[in-house]
């Protein structure tokens, strides 16, 4: 027979302690990383801009390596939720589609383009050739997020709003429209880029798209 298990409030005061330092020090990594490069951070500035003890981070992450990875893994999946949350506007109302496209489009860029994604992308860049696992973790989320992009794209052309054979592709097409330009007006992630810029892309990627594969009905 299980035994029931009761946490007490000390007990549950001392998990979500745990979390809450954990999330600090992964916060803090990343901003530390980001700011000196995987080679020049140091876990006491680390630790330091966690506002916890040195000693605590080698506690929860046992080096600078996992912390790296953690810290990776972490942010990519926050840009994860926050694309999924985009993509899943893209459902058909019988609106202007167009309009909808756009707005989808835009998020997207909005989340693409933020200061913690360029940051990331910067990072990634320069540690890749050391630790090309990172690029996995990254790839794996744009690989889910073209994947629920590609859902939403299919369901539209079941709608009849879209004329599409292949919603992968068609996915992977629209989101190329809007990750070259952004990465052109970003300077490859070291400019943060105005709405209106990003309004603007989002508005020609949309337009080829639909050149490409709107209905004749739409």
């Amino acid at each position: 027979m299980t035994e029931a298990v009761t946490l007490t409030g000390k007990g549950l005061a001392r998990g979500r302690g745990r979390i809450d330092k954990r999330r600090a020090i992964l916060d803090a990594a990343f901003e530390v990383f980001a700011r000196e490069g995987y080679a020049q951070a140091g876990v006491d500035a680390i630790a330091a801009e966690a506002g916890v003890a040195k000693a605590t981070v080698y506690n929860h992450f046992g080096d600078k390596e996992t912390l790296l990875r953690e810290t990776f893994a972490a942010l990519a999946g926050s840009a994860l939720e926050q694309n999924l949350a985009v993509v899943e506007r893209l459902a058909d109302q019988g609106g202007d589609l167009r309009a909808l496209l756009e707005d989808v489009a835009f998020r997207l860029l909005e989340c693409y383009c933020d200061d913690r994604s360029r940051a990331l992308r910067r990072l990634l860049s320069a540690e890749m050739t050391r630790f090309p696992d990172l690029l996995d973790t990254v790839q794996g989320v744009s690989d889910r997020v073209t994947g629920a992009l590609a859902d939403r794209l299919a369901r539209l052309a079941l709608a009849g709003r879209l004329d599409i054979t292949d919603p992968l592709i068609a996915a992977e097409q629209f989101s190329a429209l809007l990750g070259g330009p952004a990465d052109k007006r970003s300077h490859l992630g070291t400019r943060p880029v105005p709405d209106s810029e990003l309004r603007a892309v989002a508005r020609a990627a949309v337009a080829t798209f639909l050149k490409a594969f709107a209905s004749v009905s739409t």
